[in-house]
């Protein structure tokens, strides 16, 4: 999970907000770099972060549990799509199954929609004003059992779908 200065995870949604403008300023790397515990990965053209996570379900996968749960991060998700569509206006919904279909000879799908489109189906897309990059926000889980996450996901238009 993603983490303030102090390590704490951001618990909220202005902090999650600051992680967010953070990381549209952030220069991308040359290379591919991911923080160990962070939820943080970058690379060319990109960023990816868990900006919050659920308890995992290894033990108990029951409705009682995991209802609350995913109704917790959905919560979160509006929050933080609510002050980002303020700022931006209303955003775009991008679909990431066409980047896990892709044909073969086409190569794997450009980060971060190469990971995003194995943990979400689909995610919200703001291009701010002035900018030639992008935010994405989703809601993702990469397995049953894996805690469910919200992210968050910079990139460079060209990265987009479509």
């Amino acid at each position: 999970m993603s983490t303030d200065s102090d390590s704490t995870p951001p618990e909220t949604t202005e902090s999650r907000l600051a992680l967010i403008e953070g990381l549209l300023a952030r220069p991308f790397p040359a290379g591919e770099e991911s923080e160990d515990g962070s939820g943080r990965s970058s690379g060319p053209g990109h960023h990816l972060m868990i900006l919050r996570a659920s308890q995992d379900f290894w033990d108990d996968r029951s409705p009682e549990l995991v209802e609350p749960a995913e109704q917790e991060i959905e919560d979160e998700f509006s929050l933080l799509a609510t002050a980002l569509s303020e700022r931006w206006g209303e955003p775009e919904t991008v679909d990431l199954w066409p980047c896990l279909e892709r044909e073969e000879d086409a190569g794997p799908a450009p980060e971060p929609m190469g990971q995003l489109c194995n943990l979400a189906g689909s995610m919200q897309v703001w291009r701010p004003p002035g900018s030639t990059r992008w935010l994405g926000l989703a809601v993702g889980q990469a397995d049953p059992e894996f805690p469910i996450w919200l992210l968050t996901a910079v990139g460079e238009a060209a990265t987009l779908p479509g």
